[in-house]
Parts: C-alpha cells; structure tokens; sequence
C-alpha cells in the first residue's frame, strides 16, 4: 500500500510517462485500460468517500486519472461503458443495501427499547408464583428420581414417560420465573427511560440522533463524511438510474415512431395494392366490355353479312331467270347483227370485186388500143 500510494504521488509529480526513456514513445493512454479504477472513470470511488470513518473501504488498488477519465466521458457510449455502469451500479447497490440493514436495525433497537414488554406484577402475584415454582421444583425432583428407579429396574419406557413429564413441567417453572423477571426489569427500565431523551435513526446513514438535539450538533452529523458519502451514493445511483430510464424511453419512443412509420408504410402499401388491384379490375373489366362489344360488332355484322348474302342470293336467283331470257334475246339479236355484218361484207366484197373487174377491163383495153 505504502508502495502504491508513493507512485501514485509521483505519478502526480512527474506525470505517468515519468519512467519513459528519451528515446521511446510513451504508451498512449486508453481509458480501458486494466489499471484505472471503472468506479472513478463512471463518477467517483466510493473508496475515497469514507476515509477515517467507521465505514472506511481503505485505500482503493486501481488508479485514479482524471485524463482516463475525460477520454471516457469523451468515448461514444458502448457495451464497455454499460458494463463500467454496471460495475458502479452493483458496488453502490451492495453498499446501500448494507447501510439499509444497519437503519432497520437501529430502527428495531430503538423500538425495543421504548417498548413495554409485559405489565408489572403486583406483589402478592409474584409470591403466587414464588410458591409454584417451589411446587414445581418438588414434582421435578420427584419424577427424576422415579425415573432413575425406573431406568434401573430396566422399564426405559416408564424412564423415558417420567422425563418428558419432568421436561414439560420445568418449562412452566421457567415461565412463571421470566414473567416474575421481566416483571422486575419493566420496573427498573421504566425508571431508565423516564431519565434518558428520545433517540431516533438517520435514514441516510444509520447513526443514531437524538430528538431535538443542538442545530450545531445536527449540522455537524449533515456535513460528517459518513452522511455525506451515503448521500452521494444514493444521488449517484438515482442519476444513473434516470439516465437509463430516459434512454430506454427515448429508445422505446423511437421504436414506437419506427413501428407506427412501418405501419403507415404497410398500410400505404396496402392501399395501392388495392388501388392497382382496383385499376386491373377495372382495366379488366373494360377490356372484357371492349371485347364484348367487339364480339357483338362482330355478331352484327356476320348478321348482316348473312342477311346481304340472302339478298344477293335472292337477287341472283330472280336475276339467273331473267337473265336468261336476256341472254336468248341477245344470241338472237347478235345473230342478227352478225348476218348484217356478214351482208354487209359481202357486198362490200362484191363491190370491191366489181370495181376490181372494171378496172382490168379498162387496163386490158388500153393496152389492147397501145398495141393496135
């Protein structure tokens, strides 16, 4: 200890890199570190909350460095960090538990001392019960001695019947003694309390106080390092507490705000899904209206094409007979118009042949008169 309180002193003299060489690089410091005290990095050491009281922890092991500590309030917060907490937590818990006990028991003490235990007796119940326990001691030694013949003689049962009823009968005797005792010490303690003062618990620290003490008195117990320490362990705590508290609703806040974003997204979602189910419904629909229309078009017209192709077929058929009475008369009219034709030509022929004759019959005698 002695050791470790001296290098500490040095350390702060000299600064930790004091052992350093001029030609090495001093080690970097890191707050996670095995050799820096977790409770003083979180908030304090309770080690140094109670010196040279009666709840002194003595000297704490680990070092306390106030740059180690501002590089871990500096440090984003991790699962190191919560176990640091943690750690602080657990020590603080384990002391308040302590100093909780030692208020319950001051607390019970006091009340036992303030309580009355039984009435007093009055005199003449007391030489009553005098009397009896001289009546009882008789049967005891009685039957201890009928149980002792008994042992001898070799009946154990009978033995061993006889020393249960001598047990029962000596537990009566011993009431009857404590309530003519306790009668005694009421009286006596009645006595007492009428001439001490009224105390009460500290329900920081345990110490006992007395009620209605001198307000220097008080303010010297308010300002002891016990009282002090105890209180700042239950602040410490408490903050810690609230802080996780706040960030746990914060978290849980968030995830709400995330849940219902999800929600707003998946009802959304939802909601055009039914709309471009809606939409391909109704584009279904009105490709099935379109279709059947155009398949009804599509009836129509093969009914008027039917209805057309009976026309025409009636047409035809009432055109077939009277076609073919036209078709007779222009045979007969293009006969006629043939023989015509033909009349025509052959006189046209003849004419030509006639001229043709003419002709050789003048050349013939003109070169008959070209011979003469």
């Amino acid at each position: 200890m002695a050791a470790a309180a001296a290098a500490a002193l040095l350390d702060e003299l000299m600064g930790r890199n004091r052992n350093v060489l001029p030609n090495e690089k001093p080690k970097e410091l890191n707050w996670e570190d095995p050799e820096f005290c977790k409770l003083y990095l979180v908030k304090f050491c309770p080690h140094d909350l109670f010196v040279n009281t009666r709840a002194d922890l003595g000297v704490c092991a680990r070092v306390h460095d106030d740059e180690a500590r501002e590089l871990f309030e500096k440090a984003p917060y991790s699962y190191r960090k919560q176990q640091y907490e943690d750690e602080f937590i657990r020590f603080c818990q384990s002391m308040l538990s302590e100093v909780e006990r030692k208020i319950v028991k001051g607390k019970q003490r006091l009340a036992l001392i303030g309580k009355t235990e039984a009435p007093t007796l009055s005199p003449a119940q007391t030489q009553k019960n005098e009397e009896q326990i001289a009546l009882l001691t008789e049967k005891i030694n009685k039957l201890v001695e009928e149980a002792e013949q008994s042992g001898i003689q070799g009946n154990v049962e009978q033995a061993q019947g006889l020393m249960r009823l001598c047990d029962q009968l000596k537990e009566e005797r011993e009431t009857l003694r404590k309530s003519n005792d306790n009668s005694h010490y009421n009286q006596t303690a009645e006595l007492a309390a009428a001439q001490e003062k009224q105390m009460e618990v500290c329900d920081v620290c345990g110490a006992f106080l007395i009620v209605g003490d001198a307000q220097q008195r008080i303010d010297d117990h308010l300002m002891g390092k016990q009282h002090v320490g105890y209180a700042r362990l239950k602040s410490a705590l408490q903050e810690i507490t609230a802080k996780r508290e706040k960030a746990r609703d914060e978290k849980e806040q968030r995830r709400e705000e995330e849940r219902k974003r999800a929600r707003g997204d998946d009802d959304r979602r939802k909601r055009d899904d039914r709309d471009r189910r809606d939409r391909d419904r109704g584009d279904r629909d009105r490709d099935r209206e379109r279709h059947r229309d155009r398949d009804h078009d599509k009836d129509r017209e093969r009914e008027k094409d039917k209805r057309r192709r009976r026309d025409d077929d009636k047409r035809h058929d009432r055109n077939s007979k009277h076609g073919s009475r036209s078709r007779s008369r222009d045979k007969h009219d293009r006969h006629k118009d043939d023989d015509k034709e033909h009349r025509h030509k052959d006189r046209g022929n003849h004419d030509h042949r006639s001229s043709s004759n003419h002709q050789n019959r003048k050349r013939h005698r003109s070169r008959s008169r070209s011979r003469k």
